[in-house]
């Protein structure tokens, strides 16, 4: 009876109260940013129309769509969106990261040996990294790969590090007395505890990904938005900039909620 009871509870629809609750919490998130854009928005056209500033510096909203429309129909927005979307740079950075994470926070040896010259990298800009790439690798998408993975590489390395460090020691002392292996205890206790922290430092890669590819592109590359944006300088094309700009929000945006939400779902028992 207590069985059936249970499954019943389970199986039981949301009720319409509750259902509608759960709907107007996700269209207020929805909602809310909406408002915030349309108001920007809005103002931005009445300061275009207004003809108080020029149009050379300060472009209206219609011009920025029209040359996005350009962009698009010529070909360029398209090369440059696959070349900079390429996310070789942030893959070979993550990957880097996570496992040189894992070895510097459960390893003392590795600990010993690179956490000061890790340290020492940290406060080094990404920017200043791309007279270097460039002399190593050429103007081209080496260069570039080369100052993205450093960038998300340090920044997944020391999130890694630090979620591998602080695993509560109480969990350990469970695991061993239950008789677990040091594999079984690094599998089943240490990484899970550590994995909030882990896609944190993902999370934060990829929006300094996009910041370092910029930087990267603008002097370290033959094609891609930075470049794009380096060349509609040249041109005085602030139609052109502004559109650019908009296009690296709304994917940095979009990559990190598509993160957030992969995150949620794996690390599911950080939620309660």
């Amino acid at each position: 009876m207590a069985v059936t009871e249970q499954h019943d509870k389970i199986t039981r629809p949301k009720p319409p109260v509750a259902r509608f609750a759960q709907l107007s919490a996700a269209g207020t998130a929805v909602g809310l940013p909406m408002v915030s854009f349309l108001f920007i928005l809005a103002l931005w056209s009445v300061v275009g129309a207004s003809g108080v500033v020029s149009e050379a510096i300060f472009p209206a909203p219609w011009s920025v769509w029209s040359a996005t429309v350009e962009m698009w129909q010529n070909g360029t927005l398209q090369k440059d969106l696959g070349v900079s979307l390429a996310g070789v740079g942030f893959a070979i950075g993550a990957t880097l990261g996570v496992t040189m994470g894992l070895l510097t926070g459960r390893v003392p040896l590795v600990r010993t040996l690179l956490n000061p010259f890790l340290n020492l990298l940290r406060p080094i800009p990404a920017i200043a990294l791309v007279p270097v790439a460039i002399v190593w690798f050429g103007i081209g998408e080496g260069s570039k790969y080369f100052v993205v993975s450093y960038t998300v590489f340090l920044t997944v390395w020391f999130n890694t590090h630090h979620g591998m460090q602080y695993v509560p020691e109480t969990y350990l002392r469970a695991a061993r007395s239950l008789g677990a292996s040091q594999l079984r205890e690094f599998l089943t206790v240490v990484l899970p505890a550590a994995a909030p922290h882990i896609f944190a430092g993902i999370r934060l890669g990829v929006a300094l990904a996009f910041l370092s590819l910029v930087a990267a592109e603008l002097s370290g590359a033959s094609s891609g938005l930075g470049f794009r944006l380096q060349e509609a300088r040249q041109y005085i094309r602030t139609d052109r900039m502004f559109s650019l700009l908009i296009i690296l929000g709304i994917l940095g945006a979009v990559a990190d909620l598509v993160v957030h939400r992969i995150g949620r779902k794996l690390v599911h028992w950080e939620q309660g």
